[in-house]
């Protein structure tokens, strides 16, 4: 599994599995977000399949489905809420990185 960090307290990731979690918390993760909507890709596993694993790994973890090319306000307003509240380093996954690399992006713009 690879990721990228972004800062400090965040990095991302594309899909992961669960048992990628393991390795992402012992790489000192103390919180997750998907930020990939559940069946958008035939065999991706489901966010609630996550959530599960994550949790079982005594990690926090947080839904919050962002659809390809259409990132809304409440989207970059609903993770920069995630990243107040969730213990970092936060580590964050969808298809690619993308996303989840563009979100923190917008929450760093709107703060400045």
């Amino acid at each position: 599994m690879e990721y990228r960090q972004i800062s400090e307290d965040y990095s991302v990731s594309g899909q992961i599995q669960p048992e990628d979690v393991a390795a992402i918390k012992e790489a000192g993760f103390k919180s997750v977000i998907c930020n990939r909507p559940d069946d958008e890709q035939p065999g991706q596993p489901s966010a609630d399949t996550l959530k599960a694993a994550v949790e079982a790994a005594g990690l926090a973890f947080r839904y919050i489905p962002v659809i390809s090319g259409q990132i809304t306000r409440e989207n970059v307003d609903d993770q920069a809420e995630a990243l107040d509240e969730l213990d970092g380093p936060v580590f964050a996954y969808c298809r690619s990185g993308a996303r989840c690399t563009n979100l923190y992006g917008l929450i760093q713009q709107s703060k400045g």
